[in-house]
């Protein structure tokens, strides 16, 4: 399987997820990526012992010799990096397995990847997203693919990427164990507002779409500047703003020909990516 795989290796988007209102739900996979491969790590790539998460990941769908990574996710910045070397890692266990190179590989074993990159993340909203692509709902172990119509596909994912890292374990940590049922209502309907946005292609559906009270005002305060870049960034057109996963990424979701204005207005404290959706999610290349 080795020598079919000289050539080739597994793709895998980045995410944002929660997208404000939708927590541990909503996630949207990005064109930055993560690949992996078979055998001895390219010059660019990072041969993975067996402490990292992709490495472990491999080798719990059976994945067996050498692999390397190749990865321009940043860590622990709230882009879904260790989701995307779990189930890119393990997609390339289950292509090595079935000795074919090819995406529909990954597909037929999607439920297989993605049960174990949530056991191993201990939750599914980024694999999901990561695996499958585009914006996905992640219910009950299932995954729900959220239509996008043309506008949506066409816009631009602004992210402020502040230079320090969070770790999701301790901002969890931040999270209270209950939820008032006002606050719980106002979730539910702002994420359905979310959905509505892409499924009939509406941006002007957004606006609000990812106000949130769940997680943002006990993670925001964490990172300096995030909430300044949040309110400056929906100010200078932005459809939307939210915290990246638990940060200390923010993300805007934006008309592309905006992108460079709520570009200027960010916080200099942070650099800034202007990325995509990713629509096709986890495959193989060459």
């Amino acid at each position: 399987m080795t020598d079919t795989m000289t050539d080739a290796f597994v793709r895998t988007p980045a995410s944002s997820a929660n997208l404000g209102a939708g927590f541990d739900v909503l996630a949207m996979a990005l064109d930055v990526y993560a690949d992996c491969g078979l055998g001895t790590a390219p010059p660019d790539s990072q041969q993975l012992d067996e402490h990292h998460p992709g490495r472990l990941a491999f080798e719990a769908l059976g994945g067996t010799g050498p692999m390397w990574m190749r990865c321009n996710i940043p860590m622990a910045r709230g882009l879904g990096f260790s989701g995307a070397a779990r189930v890119g890692a393990a997609s390339l266990a289950a292509v090595q397995a079935a000795g074919t190179p090819c995406t529909q590989t990954i597909t037929d074993a999607a439920d297989r990847i993605l049960s174990l990159a949530t056991d191993l993340e201990g939750h599914g909203d980024n694999a999901a997203a990561s695996l499958h692509g585009g914006v996905t709902a992640y219910i009950d172990g299932k995954v729900v693919a959220i239509d996008i119509g043309p506008t949506m596909a066409a816009a631009s994912f602004v992210a402020w990427i502040p230079e320090v890292t969070t770790s999701t374990d301790a901002s969890r940590k931040t999270l209270g164990p209950d939820v008032a049922r006002s606050d719980a209502v106002f979730n539910i309907g702002r994420s359905i507002q979310f959905v509505a946005a892409f499924q009939q292609d509406d941006p002007s559906l957004l606006v609000g779409a990812a106000d949130d009270r769940m997680h943002q005002q006990h993670r925001l305060p964490l990172v300096p500047g995030a909430a300044d870049a949040l309110e400056a960034g929906v100010g200078a057109g932005a459809w939307a703003g939210w915290l990246s996963g638990s940060g200390p990424t923010v993300g805007f979701f934006c008309a592309a020909d905006l992108a460079g204005a709520i570009e200027s207005v960010l916080p200099s404290n942070g650099h800034v990516k202007v990325l995509s959706i990713d629509a096709r999610g986890t495959r193989v290349e060459s």
